[in-house]
């Protein structure tokens, strides 16, 4: 859901210029449709979502992910793994040397008709990005839903004994933590420790990594600060914990983000404020990164983007500095 003030910030931002340095990831939303309704989800996700990216989109991004010169294909949803194509594009993608990170809501390893995606996930050697908001089940579950924590532990567990997460496994296991409301998430090294010995100690858990991204006013937890009058407040907290050290590593720099429709963007955050990567005037397409990267273009940028300078950072890849 999008707001007005998503509107207004548009044209008012005084958040510093940033220009493209080209196109290393291509980060892909192949549809919304999920089997979650998480309260944080900055694109409103769920299992009522019917976008999802068509055949001939999909067609288009193989031919992309042939031609193009990426390191990474990054895929999202929504729940990535229910799209049709979704094992289409990562053996794809990995028959041509790509990284491909799976953003993994973890539950979805347990759905009907998915008991075998982790075996796939492993086999083609993709790394998983996996959403776990906290080590608690209260905090967890205050987010994600009821039985979503119990069911989180039993996928990574699932995970771990396929090599996810072990030493010298060479299969990656990250997991993601977002704040439970209105703040900045703790530093990450310090928090990453306390995931560790929790989560081993409660439940012989391993992970390689821990992500902490800051929470963005946008979608639906755009609307739940709007219901509790923390809209302006928590702007207002992003803007005071600007820091500029992190411009150089922001993801908007090399990363192009694309929607299930095929139109492009900086971010997957300007994917859902509807910001379009432009040059010249024209709003870009998937089939423009068959002939361009981009490289030094503009960023559109909006005061959201104090979302991830604030602190220590925030990305996709987690904190910045």
């Amino acid at each position: 859901m999008r707001d007005s003030r998503a509107l207004l910030i548009k044209s008012t931002t005084d958040f510093p210029a940033l220009r493209r340095v080209g196109a290393r990831v291509l980060q892909v939303n192949v549809g919304y449709l999920c089997n979650l309704s998480c309260v944080h989800c900055h694109v409103n996700a769920g299992p009522m979502r019917t976008e999802m990216m068509d055949e001939a989109t999909l067609e288009l991004l193989l031919s992309v992910i042939e031609k193009g010169d990426f390191t990474t294909l990054d895929l999202t949803g929504g729940a990535p793994e229910m799209h049709p194509g979704f094992r289409r594009l990562v053996r794809a993608a990995r028959m041509k040397g790509l990284e491909v990170i799976d953003r993994c809501n973890l539950t979805i390893l347990l759905e009907p008709d998915y008991e075998d995606m982790a075996a796939f996930l492993a086999e083609e050697g993709v790394r998983i990005v996996a959403s776990l908001p906290c080590y608690e089940q209260e905090n967890v579950e205050k987010q994600r839903g009821k039985g979503v924590y119990a069911d989180s532990i039993e996928a990574l567990m699932q995970l771990n004994k396929l090599g996810y997460g072990v030493d010298g496994s060479g299969l990656i296991l990250d997991l993601v933590y977002n704040p439970g409301g209105a703040s900045l998430p703790p530093p990450q090294q310090a928090l990453e420790q306390d995931y560790k010995r929790e989560l081993a100690t409660r439940f012989d858990i391993q992970f390689n990594q821990l992500l902490t991204i800051t929470n963005m006013p946008i979608s639906r937890f755009g609307a739940v600060l709007l219901a509790h009058d923390e809209f302006d407040p928590y702007m207002e907290l992003l803007r005071e914990n600007y820091n500029a050290t992190t411009i150089p590593a922001l993801m908007c720099r090399d990363t192009v983000s694309v929607d299930y429709l095929g139109n492009l963007y900086d971010c997957d955050f300007n994917q859902m404020l509807e910001l379009p990567l432009r040059t010249q005037g024209k709003e870009r397409h998937l089939s423009d990164l068959l002939s361009s990267d981009f490289a030094g273009n503009e960023i559109a940028v909006a005061d959201h983007c104090f979302g991830c300078t604030a602190g220590a950072g925030s990305s996709c890849g987690g904190a910045l500095s």
